[in-house]
Formats: structure tokens, sequence, C-alpha cells
């Protein structure tokens, strides 16, 4: 990578009482780039991502953002330096539309206190459309949409507010293949809008297929990283699993 990191993590540690959940982790994010963080539970993947958006300080070791030291001491002030979280549970009203949850704690007034519901339809429906084109009826209550407008709807608010570092987690969990693909093409549009975006995903496939960069986290140290395009599947399990990279041989892995 030639251009500076959006965000830059350097040696990272997080104890919680005698309990080391992180021991010095560097982690990069750069411009139009798909990071995936993998390993297992436990590894120190969701402690790295609480850290990076704000819910934790570290220990130890800095956050660079833009190549300036920052300090994150709650999620707001990441949001401030344009990182936002996407978790899991999309932190969506499942009664309320898709303009309500668009603007949910940030909602449009006009005078006298009034919310100005037009107003909130139109920019949360060119927001969907330029994100998904097929988006459509976002007046129906989000229990009614399927998973992958779920997650367009979340992925929309989030880069709506000027995001420059999008942390996705799960983001394909419990979505059927015509879902999961829809997510994919989403994330494909965010990474050529030049946004950085972390994804921590249990599903090495997926990983494989959407990531940019792969990199393995084990009893919280990292165990390293490798390009999507120069790996596979078998050597990020490996990783995964034995906490190291495997062995090469005359260009063969053992």
């Amino acid at each position: 990578m030639t251009s500076e990191p959006l965000v830059n993590l350097v040696g990272i540690a997080k104890n919680f009482g005698g309990v080391q959940a992180l021991k010095g982790v560097d982690l990069a994010i750069y411009p139009g780039e798909v990071v995936a963080l993998v390993g297992h539970n436990g590894a120190g993947k969701s402690v790295l991502v609480q850290i990076l958006s704000g819910v934790y300080p570290p220990t130890a070791g800095e956050i660079l953002v833009g190549g300036k030291p920052v300090h994150f001491h709650s999620p707001n002030d990441a949001r401030r330096f344009g990182i936002e979280t996407i978790y899991q549970t999309l932190a969506l009203a499942d009664n309320l539309d898709a303009p309500s949850n668009f603007f949910l704690g940030r909602e449009l007034r006009r005078r006298f206190g009034f919310l100005d519901k037009r107003r909130m339809a139109d920019e949360a429906g060119r927001a969907l459309i330029d994100l998904n084109p097929n988006f459509a009826d976002i007046e129906r209550p989000v229990r009614q949409m399927s998973g992958g407008q779920r997650q367009a709807i979340a992925i929309a608010r989030a880069i709506h507010f000027d995001v420059r570092v999008l942390i996705m987690d799960e983001p394909t969990a419990a979505l059927g293949p015509h879902e999961t693909a829809q997510v994919g093409a989403l994330i494909g549009r965010l990474r050529d809008q030049g946004i950085g975006i972390l994804l921590v995903s249990h599903d090495v496939r997926d990983v494989m297929r959407l990531a940019d960069r792969i990199v393995v986290l084990k009893n919280g140290e990292l165990v390293g990283e490798v390009g999507a395009a120069d790996s596979d599947e078998d050597e990020v399990v490996e990783m995964i699993i034995r906490g190291r990279r495997p062995a090469v041989v005359e260009g063969e892995r053992l």
C-alpha cells in the first residue's frame, strides 16, 4: 500500500484484571480496502473492535487516524473521527420504517420541534437507492424486510454521516445465499467509494470472497496477515487453528 492508512492500530494491548485479552496487536486499514479479522471465539476480535469503536480504551498502544494519535473515550469519539460500527444485531427498531431507522437518534426537525418526516424520507430514500438501486418501499416496517435490506439500512445510515472506516460484525450471519450476495455487492460499492472496511467474520469462505487482506488473531496475539488473492481457505484455517503460518518447503505447504 502506498497511501497512508485511514486508521493504524499500533501495539494494542488490553488487560481485564489479570486476563490479557490483547497482546501488542498491530492493524492498519487503508482507503478502499476490505480487511477481514478472523479467529476463534476468544481470539480477541471483539475486544479489538470495541477498542477501535471507542467502547474500551487500550491498556497500551496507540490509535492513529490520518497519521495522528487519537484517544477515544466513547463510541461518539470514534464517530467524530469517521469510524462507525455495524454490529450483528444491526440496532434497528423493527416497528419503524427505513427513514425512521436511518435517522434514529439523529432525527431532522422543523420549527417548533416537529419531525420533518418528508425530508427524512427523501434523504434516506436517496441514500438507500445510491447504495442499492433495487431498494424499494422504504416505508414498510423493517421487520417485514429481508436480511439484505436490513443490512442496507444499517450500512447506508453509517456512511451517510461521513464514515471513513466501517466496522462490520458478521454481516452475512444467518443470511441466505441471495442476501449474502447482496451484502457482498454493498461492500464492493463501499470499497469503490474509498471507504476502509474492517470485516469481522467466522466464515472463511466469505472472507476469501470479500476481503483484500486477512488478519488472523489467536489468544489475543497477531498470528499474521495474508492477501486474499495470494492465499486460500486451507492456509487461513491453519493459521486460525495452529496460530502460525503454514511452513513452506520448495513452494509446497506442509
